[in-house]
């Protein structure tokens, strides 16, 4: 079953194509990686999907619903469907670590009572369940401001799994992040598709990184899909024709020729 399924998306900003026609299906419980350079398309192409950037042409399905033609109340549902994982954690700083985790319910609700902060003791207790299994639970009174880029990331981990949601799309999560951090992170997210079978889309500039923890890679050039299969075949002379010939510092040891 495919929870995913993009079918000739193309984003256009103001007459230059940032996306060009790209095609792509994600099956339920499938851990995908998108690499390519800075301004490939990466991060517009998963803005398109929640709809956070409005497709120019295309068709988009997410558990068989068109997503391209909802509105309002059909878009806030999709939302409340695909969590979202930022680069740069996108908290509120002032607010506590648990409030901010509990903001992935606010889709659920009505605007007076989101405006109110006014949430159950189920969704309370579900909050700090998942900062005790994410080791955040002495933090959890704290104000995001106070945390380490690594923990801010933990937390919106936490905040998009609230939502109970089918796919999480992660845009560039381990960027900013030192390598121990970075693993932390990305060894959740793998545990997260494994164990709860939740389908997880993560851009990432990092090649070694999608090689190790991705069941498909799918690299991106210049607004197109390049490349589309599992990490065994990627190759070094393709990874060189995703990221262009003068960046031979990314070819992964390891990888075949």
């Amino acid at each position: 079953m495919n929870v995913l399924e993009i079918e000739a998306l193309s984003k256009d900003y103001r007459g230059v194509p940032a996306l060009n026609s790209v095609s792509l299906t994600v099956k339920k419980g499938e851990f995908v990686a998108i690499i390519g350079r800075s301004g490939a398309g990466k991060s517009t192409l998963l803005r398109c999907i929640n709809r956070l950037v409005e497709p120019s042409t295309g068709r988009i399905r997410v558990d068989n619903i068109e997503v391209t033609s909802l509105r309002g109340k059909g878009l806030r549902g999709l939302r409340t469907r695909v969590g979202m994982i930022f680069q740069h954690s996108n908290l509120v700083p002032r607010l506590t670590v648990i409030e901010n985790v509990l903001h992935g319910r606010l889709g659920f609700k009505k605007t007076w009572a989101g405006l109110l902060g006014l949430y159950s003791l189920s969704e309370k207790q579900r909050a700090m369940d998942l900062l005790v299994h994410l080791g955040l639970e002495g933090q959890a009174h704290q104000r995001c401001d106070r945390l380490s880029g690594g923990q801010k990331q933990r937390v919106g981990i936490a905040r998009a799994l609230i939502q109970d949601p089918h796919l999480i799309l992660c845009d560039e999560p381990i960027a900013s992040l030192d390598p121990a951090s970075a693993k932390v992170i990305m060894d959740e997210l793998r545990r997260i598709c494994d164990e709860q079978g939740i389908t997880i889309v993560v851009n990432l500039h990092q090649v070694e990184v999608a090689v190790k923890y991705a069941d498909r890679i799918v690299g991106i050039r210049a607004g197109q899909v390049e490349f589309n299969d599992a990490p065994k075949d990627l190759k070094k002379k393709i990874i060189a024709s995703i990221y262009g010939q003068n960046h031979e510092d990314l070819l992964v040891e390891g990888v075949e020729e």
